[in-house]
């Protein structure tokens, strides 16, 4: 049996994904979370085996949670199921240790294909996915702007672009102000912005924003 914890701050697609999943022999859905945080909780408490972890949600979101759990449970293998399709995001999701990902546009054989895969050890990334990552090591990183940040000036990146403020933040990550404004002024540096304005606008223009969370 391969326990999963469905993580999605929509309990609409929480809702539509558990049914598929409770379908399928060998399949059970044993938790459901709608943040970061709790996905952390629940790790940390009972390991399930394969986590689908979405990327953009209130709080800590899906690249902070995957590294958090991973530190605690090394063994579970995490899904990110998200909207994003452009790097840097599947890069960095890989590179912190996520064993899938997978965008919501995936029908449910392919998804039902990566929770098998990942469970027995393997990797999935959704192939169109995988073929642009591997087409990217052709092309200059300068081509996205984005693709120079780090995982935590990403993650702080989409928690301003949602419009949390600074003092939410330091909060969220257990990090000062002061930290999350030298993260968030270098960041500016690095993409030749001035303000949260201009930057939500450039991550718009780069597609490294779901619009219709905004």
């Amino acid at each position: 049996m391969i326990n999963i914890l469905l993580v999605d701050d929509h309990e609409l697609v929480r809702t539509g994904i558990h049914k598929i999943l409770n379908d399928v022999k060998g399949f059970k859905v044993v938790g459901e979370a709608q943040t970061g945080e709790e996905a952390v909780q629940y790790c940390r408490k009972s390991e399930p085996d394969v986590v689908l972890m979405d990327m953009n949600m209130p709080g800590i979101g899906g690249l902070e949670a995957t590294k958090k759990i991973l530190r605690y449970a090394p063994d579970v293998k995490i899904i990110v199921l998200t909207v994003h399709s452009e790097d840097p995001f599947p890069t960095k999701v890989m590179q912190i240790g996520a064993s899938g990902y997978l965008t919501k546009g995936a029908g449910p054989d392919e998804m039902i294909n990566a929770i098998r895969a990942v469970h027995s050890g393997q990797r999935y990334i959704t192939p169109d996915i995988a073929q642009q990552m591997a087409l990217n090591q052709f092309k200059s990183v300068e081509e996205n702007p984005f693709n120079s940040l780090s995982e935590r000036e990403l993650q702080i990146m989409l928690m301003i672009t949602r419009g949390e403020k600074v003092t939410d933040i330091s909060k969220q990550l257990i990090l000062s102000t002061k930290t999350i404004n030298s993260y968030r002024y270098r960041m500016f540096e690095k993409l030749n912005v001035g303000n949260d304005v201009e930057l939500t606008h450039l991550a718009i223009r780069y597609g490294m924003l779901n619009t219709e969370k905004m």
